[in-house]
C-alpha cells in the first residue's frame, strides 16, 4: 500500500464530510489534519470527533494551524478573532504514512478576502475527494464544485456520496462531470466507530484511495 495524501472537501456544509473523513482516515490508518477550525461545537472540534469516530491514536490527529472561535466562514471567523490567516502556514505536514486533510464547508469557502479553499487545494496539488449529499439539489452543487476544482487544475480523485441511495442523481453527476463514483456512505444511526468502519468497508474499495 502506498502512503497517499488525500484532501476531503464537500459541496456544502453539514453534509457529513467529517464523518466520511473519519471513515477514510480510519480505513487507511492515516494521520488526520484540519488546518482551519472555525467554531467549536458542544462535542468538540472536528479533530476531536475524528479521533473518536476513527479510533485513531492521539498522535495521528494533528493540531489545527488555526482554531477560531466563531462558527462561520474561516475568513470572517479570523477577522472576528483578530487573526490573519497566512497561506504559508498551511503547508502540508510531513508524516509517516497516509494523511487525510479536511477542508471546511464547500470548495469555494473563503479562507481570506482573496483566497478560497480551492485555491489552497491547487497550491497543495494533492488528489481531492469531493463529498456530496444525495438529497435534492446535489446535481447542481456537485457539478459546480467539480467545475471550480478543475478550473484551478486540482486533481479530482472522485465523488463520495453521503446519504440514502438516489441512483439517477449519482449517475448523472458522474456522467456529466466525467468523474469517478467512489461509493456512497449511508446514514448511520447510531454512529459508532464500529458501524462507521463496517459501512465504509461495505461501500468503498480501499484501493481506489491508494493507487
Amino acid at each position: 500500500m502506498t502512503s497517499p495524501t488525500i484532501i476531503v472537501t464537500g459541496t456544502d456544509t453539514g453534509i457529513g464530510k467529517t464523518v466520511f473523513a473519519a471513515a477514510l482516515a480510519g480505513a487507511l490508518g492515516a494521520c488526520y489534519w484540519k488546518p482551519i477550525q472555525a467554531g467549536i461545537e458542544d462535542d468538540g472540534t472536528d479533530a476531536q470527533r475524528i479521533a473518536r469516530l476513527a479510533d485513531l491514536p492521539c498522535e495521528q490527529v494533528l493540531p489545527e494551524t488555526y482554531c477560531l472561535a466563531t462558527p462561520c466562514s474561516p475568513h470572517l471567523a479570523a477577522e472576528i478573532d483578530g487573526v490573519a490567516i497566512d497561506p504559508r502556514r498551511l503547508a502540508l505536514p510531513q508524516v509517516d504514512g497516509p494523511l487525510v486533510v479536511e477542508g471546511a464547508g464547500g470548495v469555494l469557502v473563503p479562507i481570506s478576502r482573496t483566497e478560497t479553499y480551492a485555491d489552497q487545494f491547487a497550491r497543495w496539488g494533492k488528489p481531492v475527494v469531493l463529498a456530496a449529499r444525495t438529497t435534492l439539489g446535489t446535481i447542481n452543487h456537485t457539478l459546480l464544485s467539480i467545475e471550480a476544482l478543475r478550473a484551478r487544475g486540482v486533481p479530482l480523485l472522485g465523488v463520495a456520496f453521503i446519504g440514502d441511495p438516489v441512483e439517477d442523481s449519482e449517475a448523472t453527476i458522474c456522467a456529466m462531470g466525467q468523474v469517478k463514483r467512489l461509493g456512497r456512505l449511508p446514514l448511520i444511526d447510531p454512529l459508532t466507530p464500529r458501524a462507521l468502519r463496517n459501512a465504509f468497508a461495505a461501500h468503498f474499495r480501499l484501493e481506489d484511495f491508494t493507487a
